[in-house]
């Protein structure tokens, strides 16, 4: 419930702080006091639309903080969540007007966006007046408001989780109808090209290989020529290792006839013969390590470039060749195995539409048995508010051809003001007044169902006074038992009803007497007789208006 509001700067309102009990509250005062003022603060605070005139003159902004005292499992809860806002405590929405016409939103003290209050302010608050009769405007809040009185609201969301299950049926189904009838157009083409690739078999990482090894391959192909003349001068008809062992042989039978002095000689020659002997080992062991065949590099650069040519053909990178493929592959299937599935989806169809149907018929069946007793609560409750003569029906039209997620239904209340008289819409059939009283009468028949936790009705007597008045009176009464109602009002029927009565009047701000102030105060049981005693007599109050205001309020205690 709204357990606080305080109001700075706004229009006539200089600092307002006001706090609001259970049940019924009324605000009463003179016409021009200002009760308007606060409606619109409450409106403002709840995401309505800001505008800097509102901002009191020569202030540069004004500020409008509510604070609601709302259960662990209320639904603004579940929105706060979702907006990471701490839900912790109560809730507390501020909005702050600017008189260059900007304004700021705040959650729990957290920044926020308009739209956020207006969420915020649909669960939490509904303001109905003769113009402004919401659960009324809305026709597709009448389907909504039948289902709370009907406790079909769980019906509801099955119904609209199995649509949501069937479209999703017919969304896959769409789907592939249209693979398959894009992969039929390039048949021809799609299976020349898988074709190739499968021929082609492109190997993951294999470009890179391939490159690797021929770059090896090229490399060793320029370096064998010279390891090749080098083998020729150390092992061929050129070697000068063969002259070089004549010479060693020759000089060491003649190392005996002259001893000590070639043996230098013979060493050094022996030590070149070995180091020849090495590198002619080495040379042939580089040989072969270089070794390769041409073929295979020939074989390795067709492989590439055939890669690299497929790549350009179909416009990818040589390494998704195998992902393309694969689609290809999956895109030939689709045509030739894809009328299979199609019917698997079709069936599937077939049965979440069976399902969704059946259960909205299901809720179709029980709405109309809801309608009925709708029906016959509000129209229990109009002959008091003296529209005995009207009829209120529910007016429920089932087409499959306009179903969605809540159903098959297209629901609408409708009246009738008089008997002999056509049935129509509500909005277009029922005067301001009939508008209020019917709201008043739905209301009260749908008790704390389908209804935010606190009501505002602005002015729904106006025009209607003695039995209206109290069968108005009455019924805000029955509200308040289950739900915050908050009654602006002139019919003393009304206020006498009431727990809680505000008085709303004006003041002097300033001495020059130019500025005035709005005020509001919680009055007492002498404070209500006088003010009662005022409604029922006007400007001037007698003794009888007070007695009648005593009786008024004693009968209603």
């Amino acid at each position: 419930m709204l357990a606080q509001l305080s109001i700075r700067d706004i229009v006539l309102i200089d600092k307002l702080d006001l706090s609001f009990d259970e049940g019924l509250s009324v605000l009463t005062g003179e016409t021009g006091a200002g009760k308007s003022i606060l409606l619109d603060s409450l409106s403002l605070a709840l995401g309505g639309r800001g505008d800097g005139s509102l901002v009191r003159q020569g202030c540069e902004k004004g500020q409008i903080t509510a604070v609601f005292d709302i259960p662990i499992d209320h639904p603004a809860r579940a929105v706060l969540k979702d907006n990471e806002i701490s839900d912790d405590g109560d809730l507390i929405i501020r909005r702050v007007q600017n008189a260059d016409g900007r304004s700021r939103a705040f959650v729990n003290d957290q920044p926020s966006s308009v739209s956020l209050l207006k969420t915020l302010g649909s669960h939490l608050v509904e303001i109905h007046g003769q113009h402004d009769d919401r659960a009324l405007v809305n026709v597709q809040s009448h389907k909504l408001l039948l289902d709370a009185f009907g406790g079909l609201t769980s019906d509801r969301e099955d119904v609209g989780r199995l649509y949501l299950k069937y479209r999703a049926a017919e969304k896959e189904l769409k789907a592939q109808r249209e693979r398959i009838e894009e992969a039929a157009r390039e048949a021809d083409w799609l299976k020349a090209s898988v074709d190739e690739l499968e021929t082609l078999s492109p190997q993951d990482g294999e470009e890179d290989e391939l490159a690797e090894s021929r770059s090896k391959m090229m490399k060793a192909e320029k370096i064998a020529t010279d390891i090749n003349e080098a083998q020729e001068s150390l092992s061929g008809h050129h070697s000068p290792i063969p002259s070089l062992n004549q010479l060693l042989r020759r000089l060491e039978r003649k190392n005996s006839e002259a001893p000590g002095l070639l043996e230098d000689t013979i060493e050094a020659l022996g030590s070149a013969l070995d180091s020849l002997s090495e590198a002619q080992s080495a040379v042939e062991i580089a040989l072969r390590e270089c070794e390769f065949n041409p073929r295979e590099l020939e074989e390795t650069e067709e492989r590439l470039f055939a890669l690299r040519a497929a790549s350009r053909k179909y416009n990818v990178p040589v390494a998704n060749l195998p992902e393309l493929a694969a689609t290809m592959i999956a895109d030939l299937a689709a045509i030739n195995d894809g009328e299979e599935l199609l019917f698997r989806l079709e069936e599937n169809v077939k049965v979440t539409k069976a399902d969704f149907f059946q259960a909205a018929q299901q809720l179709s069946d029980k709405r109309q048995n809801t309608a009925l007793a709708l029906s016959e609560a509000v129209m229990a409750e109009l002959p008091e508010l003296k529209l005995e003569r009207a009829e209120f029906i529910v007016d429920i039209q089932s087409d499959e051809q306009s179903a969605g997620a809540d159903g098959i239904d297209l629901i609408e209340f409708h009246v009738r003001t008089n008997p002999g008289t056509r049935a129509g819409p509500i909005m277009k059939v029922a005067s301001g007044g009939e508008l209020s009283r019917f709201l008043l009468a739905l209301k009260v028949a749908l008790a704390d169902r389908g209804s935010a936790p606190t009501l505002v009705f602005d002015e729904i007597d106006t025009g209607v006074g003695g039995a209206v008045a109290d069968a108005i009176g009455k019924r805000l009464a029955r509200l308040s038992q289950s739900i915050q109602v908050l009654s602006v009002t002139h019919a003393p029927q009304v206020a006498a009803r009431a727990k809680t009565h505000l008085l709303i009047s004006k003041s002097q701000a300033q001495a020059d007497n130019v500025m005035l102030s709005t005020n509001v105060k919680a009055i007492d049981d002498n404070g209500r007789q006088e003010e009662i005693a005022r409604m029922l007599a006007g400007a001037t109050i007698t003794d009888e208006a007070r007695a009648a205001a005593a009786q008024l309020l004693a009968s209603n205690g």
